[in-house]
């Protein structure tokens, strides 16, 4: 098949393969890298540069050549393949080459063109594709990681970072790379993808690399940036969403909860706590975390939103940008934080250790995901205080209040539900925040009682509660005996217990002996201790 045919002073080419995109062609002064057969008219070979393994590397135009084929390399493109009939005098003449070839021989090559480029050339970049946002470009003594594919001008591949799964990682400008990949990768932003072209000046230069790169070879590089930065550099912190207000910022020290997306500088995703459905808990400026991260997690808010990135390695040398949103934090020293929201014009009575109270509640964590409500089951939450019947920030939050105060109480997890949580409703390390409202209160006895007498005690105790007088009370008298005086008023059971557990402890620590049975002497020997007879 003949592309195409023409005749020069009796010089015929014929094309027999021409590329469909001819990049380059050659012009009077170029150098090329071209293979060849050399054959006689009747196809005895003569000389083949496949033969020897190695391209024929020569300057076109400068006599280097015999004429007709340095006439007949002018125009060609890479990879494509010429025949050329050369006519004696445009060849060896009536000399012909020593006993190769003979006097007055037409020559016959086939020609195929590899490389072609010029003393002139310079670095060639073709830019085809470009980020729409490119905040930083590529400067001299930066760090890059970039993918690349290498292959010699007629496309054979001698290199990818693709092929070895990792990237190439270097410093830029400062001769750790061939000084054409050195100034190709100038001003590059993250993400871009350029084709860099090279001479053999600016590559692996008459020797090539004793391998895959020919000598006197062009190179090109198909090159996309995945990730930049300075040694110099430190954190950046951008897209800030302060909110507002902003009570208390993060210090060294704080334990800190927060949700992230971790991605490479060119977008690639390497890991969520949002994935995992649960925060990331940590102490900030403590080295429990990479160093930027401990940097970036200093003097935010809660509900705070950043983006942050930094030189810490996933993988080697990888800058990483993270997005985290700060949910809560504390700090191991925090106390309850108790907010008077509302106080009544009266408040003379206040809530003490003992007594029993009646309150609503609306329980929710710090960055406003609701937990509970009292409100939602229409009836109060009720407890007495001092008993560990509620988590020792409610029990902080709850002294010294008044019927019809409302208080907004925030408790940190150390007096809350701690590093555990509770499962499905309340995470580890959470920070809890509560709006309360006191609705009722009975007070309770002082510290240590379960039961008071409010009138002066029956010198005849004993006897009143032996009601069949045989002389030992069973717990069936002394629990009517008890729950009478209680009814009518003159006595008082601690609030908020079961009476009959009350009274079932009481009767116990009568019952010396434990046969079930109160006798007078067990009577007696109790009622000698004036706290445990104060306590009846």
């Amino acid at each position: 098949y003949f592309a195409h045919k023409g005749t020069i002073n009796d010089l015929v080419i014929e094309k027999t393969f021409v590329p469909e995109k001819c990049v380059r062609a050659v012009k009077v002064g170029d150098f090329v890298r071209y293979h060849y057969i050399g054959m006689f008219p009747d196809g005895k070979k003569f000389d083949s540069s496949y033969d020897r393994g190695s391209t024929y590397n020569v300057f076109v135009g400068k006599k280097q050549l015999i004429e007709g084929m340095d006439r007949a390399l002018v125009g060609m493109c890479i990879n494509e393949r010429r025949l050329i009939k050369i006519p004696p005098e445009l060849a060896y003449g009536k000399q012909g080459y020593g006993e190769i070839i003979p006097p007055d021989s037409i020559l016959h090559f086939d020609v195929l063109l590899l490389d072609v480029w010029n003393p002139e050339d310079g670095v060639q970049i073709n830019t085809y594709y470009r980020p729409s946002v490119c905040s930083r470009k590529v400067e001299v003594s930066d760090f890059v990681r970039y993918h690349y594919n290498g292959t010699l001008l007629d496309g054979t591949l001698f290199d990818s970072s693709h092929t070895r799964m990792r990237t190439y990682d270097t410093y830029v400008g400062i001769g750790w790379l061939i000084a054409g990949m050195d100034q190709g990768l100038l001003g590059m932003c993250v993400g871009e993808r350029r084709i860099i072209t090279m001479p053999p000046s600016l590559g692996y230069g008459e020797n090539g690399d004793g391998s895959d790169i020919p000598g006197q070879a062009s190179l090109v590089f198909d090159v996309v940036l995945l990730d930049l930065h300075n040694p110099k550099d430190g954190i950046t912190v951008t897209n800030q969403a302060i909110p507002e207000p902003c009570s208390r910022k993060t210090v060294a020290g704080d334990f800190v909860r927060y949700h992230y997306n971790g991605s490479l500088l060119d977008g690639t995703f390497f890991d969520s706590s949002y994935s995992r459905n649960r925060t990331y808990d940590t102490y900030v400026g403590r080295g429990y975390v990479i160093a930027g991260m401990d940097e970036a997690l200093i003097g935010v808010c809660v509900g705070e939103r950043r983006k942050e990135g930094t030189g810490t390695k996933i993988p080697g040398s990888a800058v990483l940008v993270f997005d985290i949103h700060i949910i809560d934090f504390h700090n191991p020293s925090d106390k309850t934080k108790v907010n008077v929201t509302f106080k009544p014009q009266v408040c003379e009575k206040l809530t003490k250790k003992g007594d029993f109270v009646k309150y609503h509640y609306n329980a929710s964590l710090m960055d406003g995901t609701s937990i509970d409500s009292t409100y939602n089951y229409g009836k109060t939450y009720n407890i007495v205080l001092g008993a560990n019947q509620v988590v020792p920030g409610m029990e902080d939050g709850l002294l010294d209040m008044c019927v019809g105060e409302k208080r907004h109480i925030v408790i940190p997890p150390h007096l809350g539900y701690g590093e555990r949580g509770v499962t499905g409703e309340v995470p580890g390390s959470a920070v809890l925040v509560f709006d309360i409202e006191l609705i009722d209160m009975e007070e309770g006895l002082p510290e240590g009682y379960m039961f008071i007498w409010n009138d002066e005690v029956s010198p005849d105790l004993f006897r009143e509660m032996d009601k069949n007088t045989d002389g030992q009370v069973e717990a069936s008298e002394f629990t009517d005996y008890i729950m009478q005086q209680v009814n009518d008023g003159k006595g008082r059971l601690a609030p908020g217990f079961d009476p009959y557990r009350i009274i079932d402890n009481m009767f116990s620590n009568q019952d010396r002996n434990g046969d079930g049975k109160i006798t007078e002497e067990e009577f007696k020997l109790k009622t000698d201790e004036a706290a445990d007879h104060d306590e009846l």
